[in-house]
């Protein structure tokens, strides 16, 4: 399999689930990604009562699903994989995701770290995701659906290297890679790019020092650089052009469809 694009359903608030993978088909994008935000979310309630119905009603989207993006609760700290009081539930509520996923046709889950919560360090929160993690991965793999973590500004996973610490002691884990969260906070990208050999999915959006999404022309990633490095480890999964429109790290000011569609041709020039 060679590397192919997808889009988010979160990038467009305002669209259905159905709108969503209209418009990737409108644009010659064969994937999008689903998760739990905006008006395209997958109803929870829906998905925890009734997981494999739920999920076998997005086969009538007509469009790969290549990953679903899930978080146990409303907000960033809400039942977040840090806090060791949340495995038990968690754990409880994974295994309806992951039979909502394989109903689908849904090969990946990615989910969020977790945040430093209060009393904690970043290594005790690391300590205390790992092992809520260790828990949650067999889950997945008993249906061989492939998990993964996003790490993120405001996770406890700031720098790449607090994610490879969180990936040793998580053996079988992957990510959902994007570059921008790392850049934002100033680290470049030869200090990411040790994470490529351990990504199974991918976002692409363009960002600079100091801000999480920028407009195309002024960002700072050099994409065919890091298409390059995905190509040396042989990655071969999906990259998602994931602009936003939301209020998270100020990221409400794009034209999001414009901003897609430049990326859209950049990166079919270099896959």
């Amino acid at each position: 399999m060679s590397m192919k694009m997808a889009l988010a359903s979160w990038s467009f608030p305002h669209c259905t689930l159905n709108e969503c993978a209209d418009i990737a088909k409108a644009l010659g994008v064969p994937a999008l990604d689903i998760g739990v935000d905006y008006r395209a979310a997958i109803d929870r309630s829906a998905l925890l009562s009734a997981p494999e119905r739920a999920g076998r009603t997005l086969r009538d989207l007509n469009i790969d699903m290549p990953c679903f993006y899930y978080r146990f609760g409303a907000a960033l700290d809400e039942r977040n994989l840090a806090a060791p009081e949340n495995h038990a539930a968690n754990a409880e509520d994974f295994k309806k995701v992951v039979a909502f996923c394989a109903a689908a046709g849904i090969g990946r889950i990615f989910l969020l770290p977790g945040v430093v919560n209060p009393g904690q360090t970043v290594a005790t929160a690391l300590e205390a995701s790992a092992t809520g993690l260790n828990r949650l991965l067999p889950i997945a793999q008993e249906v061989g659906i492939t998990l993964t973590i996003e790490a993120h500004v405001r996770s406890f996973a700031e720098s790449p290297q607090v994610a490879l610490a969180l990936l040793r002691q998580v053996p079988g884990l992957k990510l959902t890679l994007d570059y921008s969260h790392f850049v934002c906070l100033g680290f470049r990208q030869e200090d990411i790019d040790p994470l490529a050999p351990h990504a199974a999915h991918m976002h692409l959006r363009q960002a600079k020092p100091g801000e999480l999404q920028a407009k195309f022309e002024y960002g700072t990633i050099n994409f065919p650089a890091l298409i390059g490095t995905l190509r040396s480890v042989r990655y071969d999964g999906y990259l998602v052009l994931e602009n936003v429109h939301q209020d998270y790290m100020n990221t409400r000011y794009d034209d999001v469809l414009s901003e897609i569609i430049q990326m859209r041709d950049l990166v079919s020039r270099y896959i």
